[in-house]
């Protein structure tokens, strides 16, 4: 089965062709980066406006990449919740245009079930149930997933996103956006114990994350160093931030380890690309003797053929759309 994914719920503008769930034929990505760096972060009407100019060219080009023409594709897929509305909006409504032109069937997916489904790209032999761990500039989830379209959530953040955080924190260290990645690559060879970061409590909750007070002890600590005429070293600041972090997220995920009992740990999301991130995990599954996936860096951040894997068997669950579909902003990973 081959299915036109479209995925535009941020700034870039993803249209891939994935055959079966776990082949991609093509996936083709117009990012916007250049420009919303002139603003330090993304500018929800800019993003919109470009998905309206590119979302056609985009189309064209993965089924060329492909080889294919829309006669021979058998299913339109899209992101149509969480994300900024009117980057949504964009793309649900091209794919119900291409849906009625066509009369092929309409698949809606949610944005962090495509990024569960990234790992189904890169590893053939993985199947549910595992225990995933989402990490993106806007979302922080700790699911268990039981099915390929059945979800609980553990644990989530109660405030910013872990992504969201390491942007700030790149920001204040003038750092250009996007600012985790670049954070990663400047931070590389710092010092991550040099400086100490507050690890969050959540009441109620062993699996919940709170990012807020880290990002505040990171302004206290640069708003301080100022006053007092010194300077801040940016990479050993950025390597002990990022260590911070990771290591919230490394205690969070070994607590939903001991309680679901799973012997397979995803990582999704931008996040998963942090070179941190990605090798504390390793540490952790191999002291547990739990088999870690992570995805190809190429599939980390937003893509489309994320979009594909998870269309898949979002239409083996019975799981389609009519031409009412609309785009939601912000929507649970276990609802429908």
């Amino acid at each position: 089965m081959k299915i036109l994914a479209i995925e535009s719920s941020c700034d870039d503008t993803g249209v891939a062709v994935v055959e079966d769930g776990r082949k991609v034929l093509s996936n083709v990505v117009a990012s916007q980066v250049p420009e919303h760096i002139l603003y330090g972060g993304v500018v929800p009407e800019i993003a919109s406006r470009r998905h309206c100019e590119n979302i056609s060219a985009v189309c064209q080009k993965a089924l060329d990449d492909a080889n294919l023409t829309l006669s021979d594709i058998d299913a339109i897929a899209v992101t149509y919740a969480p994300g900024l509305i009117g980057a949504l909006l964009v793309g649900v409504n091209f794919a119900k245009g291409l849906s009625f032109s066509t009369g092929l069937p309409l698949i809606p997916v949610h944005h962090l079930r495509g990024h569960v489904a990234s790992n189904y790209i890169t590893h053939a032999d993985l199947r549910p149930p595992f225990l995933a761990l989402i990490v993106s500039g806007g979302h922080t989830h700790l699911v268990n997933v039981k099915d390929y379209t059945v979800f609980d959530v553990i644990g989530r953040t109660r405030d910013d996103a872990a992504g969201e955080t390491m942007d700030k924190a790149a920001r204040l260290l003038g750092l250009a956006y996007p600012g985790g990645l670049n954070m990663d690559k400047t931070c590389a060879n710092g010092n991550p114990k040099a400086y100490s970061f507050p690890m969050p409590k959540v009441d109620g909750s062993d699996f919940d994350f709170s990012f807020s007070g880290m990002k505040t002890a990171a302004i206290n600590t640069i708003h301080h160093a100022e006053q007092k005429g010194e300077s801040i070293s940016v990479e050993d600041f950025g390597a002990s931030f990022m260590a911070a972090v990771v290591r919230l997220l490394c205690k969070r995920t070994d607590a939903a380890l001991s309680l679901t009992g799973n012997q397979k740990l995803v990582i999704a999301g931008g996040v998963s690309a942090n070179s941190v991130l990605r090798k504390e995990m390793e540490k952790l599954c191999k002291k547990r003797g739990v088999r870690l996936y992570m995805p190809l860096l190429k599939y980390c951040g937003d893509n489309a053929a994320m979009i594909g894997s998870q269309a898949y068997y979002e239409y083996l669950a019975g799981n389609k759309a009519g031409l009412k579909l609309n785009a939601i902003a912000s929507m649970d990973i276990d609802k429908n």
